[in-house]
C-alpha cells in the first residue's frame, strides 16, 4: 500500500445529488420537487402540527391539569442515610442543612424534608425544614430532636 493507491473503504463516499442544474442532469426543471403546491414554493417551511387547514390535534384535544406556581419542591432525606452519615463518621454533633450540603446529601438551594425510612440509633438534634410525622417520633424515640426551620 502506497499514499498513491489508497482508497476509502467501499459504499463510505457518494456523490450528493446535485439538483437544479439543467434538464441534462435528470434533476433540472422542478429541481424534484414536482408540479406546482405550496411545497414546490421556495420559502416553504412547514409550522409544527400544521395539517394542512385541519383544526391540529394540540387544538381538537382540550386543556387539562394545573401547576401550582406557589408549589415548595422538598428534597426527602431518610433517617438511614442520615445514620450512615453517622456511622462513617461524617457527622458529629448536632444536623443541620449545611452539614448536609457539606456531605453532598443536599444541595445549597433545596428544601430538604426528613423521611422515616430506616431507623436511627443515635440521639441527635436534627434541623430541617419539614418532617414526617414517622420520622418525628423516630427521632423523639432515639433521644433526638426534631427542629422545625
Amino acid at each position: 500500500m502506497n499514499l498513491n493507491n489508497i482508497q476509502p473503504a467501499a459504499g463510505s463516499t457518494f456523490n450528493s445529488k446535485r439538483i437544479g442544474r439543467g434538464q441534462g442532469t435528470g434533476k433540472g426543471g422542478t429541481s424534484t420537487k414536482g408540479h406546482k403546491g405550496q411545497k414546490a414554493r421556495a420559502g416553504y417551511s412547514q409550522k409544527i402540527g400544521f395539517e394542512g387547514g385541519q383544526m391540529p390535534l394540540q387544538r381538537r384535544l382540550p386543556k387539562f391539569g394545573f401547576k401550582n406556581v406557589n408549589r415548595k419542591e422538598f428534597r426527602g432525606v431518610n433517617l438511614d442515610t442520615i445514620q450512615t452519615l453517622i456511622e462513617n463518621k461524617s457527622i458529629t454533633g448536632e444536623i443541620t442543612k449545611e452539614v448536609l450540603v457539606a456531605n453532598g446529601v443536599v444541595s445549597k438551594n433545596e428544601l430538604v424534608k426528613i423521611m422515616g425510612r430506616g431507623e436511627l440509633k443515635s440521639a441527635i438534634s436534627i434541623s430541617a425544614d419539614k418532617f414526617t410525622k414517622s420520622a418525628e417520633e423516630l427521632i423523639a424515640k432515639a433521644g433526638g430532636k426534631a427542629i422545625t426551620l
